[in-house]
C-alpha cells in the first residue's frame, strides 16, 4: 500500500505550496476586520488632507503652520482628545498600510505583467507613505513629536553622503513626481470612478466627480513640486532645500503668481479630503 500520511503535501512543488500560502493570504486581506481598518485609515486620511488644505490657504492669509501630514496631526494631537486621536489615527493608518500592501502583492499577481507592475510600484509607494503616517501618530500618541520637513531634508543628507546618493535621491523625486502625473492624469480621466460606483448616474454623482477631478488634480500637483525638489537639490548638490511637501508648497509664496495657484491647490486638498471620505464609506475595496 503506497500514499503519503501527510495528503501528499510531501511531494507537491514549492511553488504550488507557495501559490497556496500566497491564496490564504489573500483570503485573509479580504477580511472585514482588515476592510474596516483600511476603511478608517481613509477616513483618517481624508481629515488630514482637509487639515492640510486649511492650512495651506492659512498660509496665503499670512497665518503660520506646516501644510504636510506632521502639521496637520499636530493640530489633531492638540485637541482634548489628542490621545485618543493620535493612536485612532495609527490603527487605522496602519490598516490601510497593510491592505495597500496586499494590493501591491498578492491581488497584483493576477494582473497581466505591465499591470501589475504599475500596481506594485503605486500601491508599495502608498503602503509605504500610510505607514509612515501611522509611525507619525503613534510617535504624537507617546509624547515625541517631529518635524518632517527637517527629516526630509536630514534623509537627503543622508543618502547625499553615500555612493550614487544623487542618481538615488533623483530616482525618489522623479518616482514621486511621477506618482504626482499618476493622480493628475487619474483625476482629469477620471478613473476613480472605477472605485466609486455607489453614487454613478445620481445627481450626487455630479458633485462627487467634481470633487475628485479637483482633488486628485490639486495633490497631484503638490506631489510634482515635491518631487522636482529633491530633483534640484541631487543637481545643486544641496540636499537641504528637500523639504517635502511644506517646503515645496511654501516656496511658491516667494513667486509673483505663488499664492493664486497655493489657494485652488489648498481648496483641492479640502476637496480631496471630502472625496476620499466619501471613498471611505462607499468605495470600493
Amino acid at each position: 500500500m503506497s500514499g503519503n500520511p501527510s495528503g501528499g503535501r510531501a511531494g507537491a512543488a514549492p511553488e504550488t505550496i507557495l501559490g497556496e500560502a500566497a491564496d490564504a493570504a489573500e483570503a485573509a486581506s479580504n477580511s472585514k476586520p482588515l476592510d474596516v481598518a483600511a476603511r478608517w485609515g481613509f477616513a483618517v486620511m481624508a481629515l488630514l488632507h482637509v487639515v492640510i488644505g486649511a492650512i495651506v490657504v492659512a498660509l496665503v492669509l499670512g497665518a503660520p503652520g506646516k501644510a504636510e501630514p506632521t502639521g496637520a496631526i499636530e493640530q489633531l494631537a492638540a485637541n482634548p482628545w489628542g490621545p485618543a486621536v493620535m493612536w485612532s489615527g495609527c490603527i487605522g493608518c496602519a490598516g490601510l498600510a497593510l491592505w495597500q500592501l496586499s494590493e501591491a502583492t498578492l491581488r497584483a499577481r493576477h494582473l497581466p505583467r505591465s499591470e501589475g507592475l504599475g500596481k506594485l510600484v503605486s500601491s508599495g509607494f502608498l503602503a509605504v507613505a500610510y505607514g509612515g503616517v501611522g509611525y507619525t501618530f503613534g510617535s504624537f500618541a507617546v509624547g515625541v513629536s517631529s518635524d518632517s520637513s527637517d527629516s526630509t531634508a536630514a534623509f537627503s543628507r543622508s543618502l547625499m553622503d553615500r555612493p550614487l546618493g544623487a542618481p538615488l535621491l533623483t530616482a525618489l523625486g522623479l518616482t514621486v513626481a511621477g506618482i504626482g502625473v499618476y493622480f493628475v492624469v487619474k483625476g482629469l480621466g477620471k478613473k476613480f470612478k472605477e472605485e466609486l460606483r455607489h453614487f454613478e448616474g445620481t445627481h450626487r454623482g455630479h458633485l462627487v466627480s467634481a470633487l475628485g477631478v479637483t482633488g486628485h488634480v490639486a495633490k497631484g500637483l503638490a506631489l510634482v513640486l515635491t518631487g522636482l525638489l529633491f530633483v534640484v537639490a541631487a543637481a545643486t548638490n544641496d540636499p537641504g532645500s528637500s523639504t517635502g511637501l511644506d517646503g515645496s508648497l511654501k516656496a511658491l509664496l516667494h513667486h509673483p503668481f505663488g499664492p493664486y495657484l497655493l489657494l485652488p491647490i489648498g481648496a483641492g486638498f479640502i476637496a480631496y479630503g471630502v472625496f476620499a471620505l466619501i471613498r471611505a464609506r462607499f468605495g470600493r475595496m
